[in-house]
């Protein structure tokens, strides 16, 4: 018994010393970066590494959120929620907006109108002269389609900044919990000490990691991904079963990766 306890004792040990320190192929930007959200609790879902790795590098990080979630009549709160959830990761209330315009309500059975989407952004991005947007990829992670059309919308403002779309990657490499940190740390370890093998061993284990690529990859540690859990028990009102399930198990909890887009401003 005692060496079973011994042992249990010395993976967890060896699990932390792994996992202690964030690891980063960093986002190539440059002045002020916004969060374009959806809803509230997207940001600690989906974009908590990142979050954590542009305040730990001082970089100006905005946060628009375009809705306030009101699909049960929750709005108020869930406004209230989000607040406490960004002050948990540390964006400031001067930098922090959730809007509730009629067209872009949460729905998940419609995609917004990347016009609407457009008009609402781009006061925000011209006053504070944000030079890089972070938002959802065409898959939007979960494939709410009020997460997809954010993208989209990006490309309808007059200027498009910078954009960088979180990547979605599929089920099976969604829901690995611990895996996904793991493995990525060591592909990323293989690729910079044994790049001969890269390919083979990308190919050999695609399947359960998924990181591969010469995308910016953010990794958390330990103290941000409790961060995370953190800002995310800051939203009482969606801690139901399936979430509690989804911050043990989601990749995106540990990961974010990254593709750069490059929208054409629409004439």
């Amino acid at each position: 018994m005692a060496n079973h306890i011994a042992c249990i004792a010395l993976l967890i040990a060896l699990l932390v010393a792994l996992l202690a320190k964030p690891l980063e192929a960093p986002l190539q930007h440059t002045g002020n970066v916004l969060l374009l959200t959806a809803h509230p609790d997207d940001e600690c879902m989906f974009f908590a590494p990142t979050i954590r790795a542009l305040v730990r590098a001082q970089t100006p990080v905005f946060s628009l959120c375009l809705s306030v979630g009101n699909a049960d009549g929750l709005g108020s709160i869930r406004r209230d929620e989000l607040a406490h959830s960004l002050e948990v990761l540390n964006i400031p209330a001067h930098r922090r907006w959730a809007v509730d315009h009629p067209d872009l309500q949460d729905n998940f059975t419609a995609r917004w109108d990347p016009v609407t989407i457009a008009s609402v952004l781009q006061p925000y991005v011209k006053s504070n002269n944000i030079e890089t947007i972070l938002t959802f990829d065409a898959g939007g992670i979960s494939g709410h389609p009020n997460h997809c059309s954010l993208p989209d919308g990006v490309a309808h403002l007059p200027a498009p900044p910078r954009l960088y779309t979180l990547v979605t990657r599929p089920l099976h490499a969604k829901y690995i919990g611990v895996l996904a940190p793991l493995l990525a740390r060591f592909s990323f370890y293989q690729d910079c000490i044994y790049p001969a093998v890269s390919e083979h061993f990308n190919q050999l284990f695609r399947f359960a990691a998924e990181t591969s690529s010469p995308q910016p990859v953010i990794v958390s540690g330990i103290y941000d991904y409790l961060t995370a859990l953190q800002a995310m028990r800051a939203h009482t009102s969606q801690l139901v079963w399936f979430r509690w399930l989804y911050v043990l198990f989601s990749r995106y909890m540990w990961i974010n990766e990254w593709a750069e887009s490059r929208p054409t401003p629409l004439r």
